[in-house]
């Protein structure tokens, strides 16, 4: 048994989020000492008085040990902050989630994915385009991520398995309670060639309020988010100004300004959100177009030493070539040859003049252990 129960164990209190589990982990080292430790120093930790009631109530009413095999039965995987498997991407976001519960598998090739989300009331002609556009995406090797939601969610999770591609749904509930129900087999087929995720305790129902701030994975997951029809009140423009503040890229299908399910899409377009017209628009946009060399060129040649100094000195802001190499101290050969495995790889970009960026959300994988 690993440390792993007692992250379980505080994701089930009320009011524990990821603010106050860095809290902990900061004051105590690590949850299961917190788990153990007195009023006194839960308050030190910057619990307020009612939250060290619950967790001194929850250490009596839940049995860890209990919950932690009934996870294990039901094939649930759990990860963590603490975990190298969680995904990069998403660890980049502000607040992320402590805890993911994970029926099926993620993978590190999930890392390029991207949402498609829109209205349950969808029309035809958004069948034909989430059709059209998740085929071609799952096709080329980009994982399609959703909501598992009636229309769009659904149309986009269903066309990518068909296309033989992977897909992830985000629950707003636990796991183990898959909503709506209509939707099991489905779900049940996504875990073969993808999985269902959710940061909500197992046994959580799927309650209205759980929707919005499930979003956030949706689009924390992702490269970019694709709407493809959204009223102007959808579910899915929470998920695309989550995105926005999240640094990624919008994109929105136009539609008659006669459509409802048209209103905001167009009102996103008309906000700045990029018109998505054919996928390979995308694909250019994302530089997604040498996807395959990137997946092979990731399995075949590991990172190295070398390679995590020159991620040590890259940041968001353009660097020389030259002054890498002086920062990173290695020969200018070997600093040339790396960044181009790198570039490659989808770790940096080259933008203009020998200067290199990082692509923050690879970075982490590929980071060499001190």
């Amino acid at each position: 048994m690993n440390d792993k129960k007692y992250w379980i164990g505080f994701n089930l209190i009320k009011g524990i989020g990821a603010v106050r589990m860095q809290g902990l982990v900061a004051y105590f080292g690590d949850l299961e000492s917190a788990w153990g430790a007195d009023p006194a120093d839960l308050a030190q930790a910057g619990l307020g008085a009612k939250l060290v009631e619950r967790v001194l109530g929850a250490r009596t009413q839940v049995d860890l040990d209990q919950v932690w095999t009934k996870i294990e039965a039901q094939g649930i995987h759990i990860l963590t902050w603490a975990d190298d498997a969680y995904p990069s991407r998403l660890k980049e976001i502000d607040q992320p989630p402590p805890v993911l519960y994970i029926r099926g598998e993620y993978l590190l090739d999930d890392v390029f994915a991207v949402a498609i989300v829109g209205t349950r009331k969808v029309t035809p002609y958004g069948r034909q385009v989430t059709e059209e556009i998740a085929s071609f995406l799952a096709a080329n090797g980009i994982t399609i991520i959703s909501g598992l939601a009636r229309g769009v969610d659904a149309i986009a999770h269903q066309t990518a398995l068909k296309a033989g591609g992977r897909t992830l749904a985000v629950l707003g509930s636990g796991v183990d309670k898959i909503y709506p129900p209509e939707h099991r087999m489905l779900a049940e087929q996504m875990m073969t060639r993808g999985a269902i995720i959710s940061d909500y305790a197992v046994g959580t129902p799927p309650d209205a309020s759980n929707f919005p701030p499930r979003n956030r994975i949706i689009s924390g997951l992702s490269l970019a988010v694709v709407v493809i029809e959204a009223a102007e009140t959808s579910g899915a423009l929470i998920t695309a100004e989550f995105a926005a503040e999240q640094g990624r890229e919008v994109f929105a299908v136009p539609g008659s300004i006669l459509a409802p399910q048209s209103k905001g899409t167009n009102k996103l377009i008309q906000n700045g959100a990029l018109p998505l017209l054919t996928p390979n628009d995308l694909m250019q946009a994302l530089d997604l177009t040498r996807i395959g060399e990137k997946k092979m060129v990731r399995k075949l040649v590991p990172s190295d030493e070398t390679e995590a100094r020159v991620l040590d000195v890259l940041g968001p802001e353009p660097v020389h070539v030259d002054e890498i190499r002086s920062l990173a101290n290695l020969p200018i050969e070997k600093v040339s040859a790396t960044l181009a495995l790198m570039e490659l790889k989808g770790l940096v970009r080259q933008v203009g003049g020998m200067n290199y960026v990082t692509i923050r959300e690879d970075q982490t994988q590929y980071k060499v252990s001190e």
